[in-house]
């Protein structure tokens, strides 16, 4: 069956329901970015695999809204579909909502599955359904009627986080998520989202496509904690360790029973970006709802001194792969350059023998997200995967554009590098000064307490600017600690968002990943993690500063010092001779002679 097959079957659901249109996202029932195989149903009905992205069908029409970071590649996946892509924040392009609103016939019926609807976008599809004088339909799953051979929900084991990574206990969380909840009048806590369950609980799991959490919810009360999940995902042991703190186990389809017989003077705390529709619908009507963000996102934001340390150990151990791959790949572009071989590394290649450089590193776990390796003009397509279909080789004269990341027990990385295969031509070359400027300026910035990400993100983007460029993504999001690689609510970007602008605080670890694209040519990014962190206080206020964590070498043979002031150099020689104090231990004899050359003063 082929994409349009899939979406004829599609309306066929639709017109048996008497649907008018239908809207597919790419969540779960949590609201994950990324998602279990059982769950791709925006990907199964388009083709399009981004982790970022709605389909919206009508009877004659289909339209995918994506972001700035998959233009490129929701273009290409989307040839031949039938489906238009509508690219989200240009000018002249519709909404989703507003497009919703407008293709609605009065008197219509707007269909979704509400358990992979926010409650919050949930809320807002209604007021649209009201203002047409028509309908939502969210109890039907159409989509995934479609899918006859769809995966199953995943029955991987889960493992538990000890103190001496999490650095706090589970009782002590418990206490600290109780407290938020009496400041709020509430009396019942419910979590929807994987990424605050696991962290509360130290609990990990295998059921989300590069992210190890474990498909679950939670109530909370001042006497107990229900945690509804698979029991069969957890040992004895594990089953001890919650026993011991009041955490009863549910079974994991129980929440929507419950949810509907919780008592109706409740006065339930929840996040409603974060908590699905359809659950929303269950709760009792006379309860008092509190509609606010998880006191955990906070929480969980804020790195402790046990994490911090971790943290630090995990980059040195991805910097050391990261560092053996540049090593490898020059050594093999630099080969097939001076024995006029045929290229001897693809795409595919690179990607896989990162993947194998960081398994050799203990404690590692996999991959924090889909890797990212991108050769020449498909370096300039922002979230790039590479396929079989569009693998290429590796060839002199351009750049490659590298973003990937691994999880260990440690802590989790996300690191971007982009490398000069052999000599490129000078245009390139500003591009990539230009990139790592900006980079280097937003992190050794001093600013207040109170600063948010969008007080700083023009340090980045300015040398850019000034050149009349732009990248069409955030320069910085939050990471979680063994959890989601994007994590809020710290970020750096032009845009104030709700949920995603938080004051910097002391502990907070947020990506700082400028970059370049020229469609056709080539991209540049390059990314290290900054730790904000106290520098000191005066008569003037409270000021903070970042420490940069990512480890790893950025490559010389792409710099033009002439372009850089005295002090961004004296930056980049600082950076460069940290790499070398903490990277060239763990090298053999011949890596390290080539790693001082790599981190050599300019």
């Amino acid at each position: 069956m082929d994409i349009q097959d899939r979406i004829a079957a599609l309306r066929g659901q639709m017109e048996k329901h008497g649907c008018d249109i239908y809207i597919v996202p790419s969540g779960d029932s949590h609201q994950s970015e990324y998602v279990g195989e059982h769950f791709k149903v925006r990907e199964f009905l388009t083709g399009f695999t981004g982790s970022a992205g709605t389909a919206v069908f009508t009877a004659h029409r289909a339209g995918l809204w994506t972001d700035g970071r998959y233009f490129l590649q929701a273009r290409e996946q989307l040839e031949g579909s039938g489906i238009t892509l509508f690219q989200a924040g240009e000018k002249d392009v519709p909404g989703l909502e507003e497009y919703v609103e407008e293709a609605l016939p009065r008197g219509g019926a707007l269909g979704f599955d509400g358990r992979v609807i926010s409650m919050k976008k949930g809320l807002e599809l209604e007021e649209i359904a009201r203002k047409k004088k028509g309908k939502i339909i969210y109890s039907f799953d159409l989509a995934g009627a479609v899918w006859k051979d769809r995966p199953p929900l995943s029955d991987k084991p889960a493992f538990s986080l000890p103190e001496s990574c999490a650095g706090e206990s589970l009782e002590d969380k418990l206490s600290r998520v109780r407290e938020a909840m009496e400041r709020e009048g509430a009396d019942v806590h419910i979590l929807a989202s994987l990424d605050d369950i696991c962290w509360l609980t130290n609990l990990r799991g295998q059921d989300v496509s590069y992210s190890p959490l474990l498909l679950s919810y939670a109530i909370l009360t001042e006497k107990e904690m229900r945690l509804y999940v698979d029991a069969g995902k957890l040992s004895d042991g594990i089953k001890k360790e919650l026993a011991r703190s009041s955490v009863r186990i549910c079974p994991y389809e129980d929440i929507w029973k419950d949810i509907s017989m919780l008592p109706e003077e409740s006065r339930i705390l929840l996040d409603p970006a974060r908590f699905n529709y359809a659950l929303y619908a269950l709760l009792p009507e006379e309860a008092s709802i509190i509609e606010k963000t998880n006191p955990t996102v906070f929480m969980k934001a804020v790195k402790n001194e046990t994490e911090i340390k971790n943290i630090r150990n995990a980059h040195i151990k991805d910097g050391v792969a990261v560092t053996k791959f540049m090593y490898w790949l020059k050594k093999n572009i630099a080969m097939a350059k001076t024995e006029g071989q045929k290229p001897l590394v693809t795409e595919i290649d690179a990607a896989h023998k990162l993947e194998s450089l960081r398994r050799e590193q203990e404690g590692y776990l996999g991959a924090s997200f889909e890797p990212i390796c991108g050769h020449g003009a498909h370096g300039a397509i922002i979230h790039y995967s590479t396929s079989p279909r569009t693998n290429a080789a590796l060839l002199p004269g351009t750049l490659f554009l590298t973003d990937t990341g691994g999880h260990y027990m440690e802590g989790s990385t996300d690191i971007s590098r982009t490398f000069a295969l052999g000599d490129v031509p000078p245009h390139m070359k500003e591009d990539f000064t230009a990139v790592l400027i900006g980079g280097l300026r937003l992190s050794n910035a001093v600013f207040l307490h109170g600063t948010c990400g969008a007080n700083l993100d023009m340090l980045a983007r300015l040398p850019l600017w000034e050149r009349g460029l732009n990248y069409r993504h955030g320069t910085g999001h939050g990471v979680g600690y063994l959890l989601n690689i994007h994590e809020t609510p710290a970020s750096f970007h032009t845009l104030i968002r709700e949920g995603t602008s938080a004051v910097l605080e002391p502990g907070m670890i947020v990506t700082d990943e400028p970059g370049v694209y020229v469609e056709g040519s080539h991209g540049v990014r390059i990314e290290n993690e900054l730790l904000v962190r106290e520098k000191e206080e005066t008569e003037y206020g409270r000021f903070l500063h970042f420490q940069t964590i990512t480890c790893a070498p950025i490559d010389l043979d792409a710099v033009l010092p002439e372009k850089m002031t005295i002090e961004e150099r004296r930056w980049l020689n600082s950076y460069h001779a940290e790499v070398y104090k903490k990277i060239a231990p763990h090298l053999s004899d011949e890596e390290r002679g080539w790693l001082k050359i790599y981190t050599r003063e300019i």
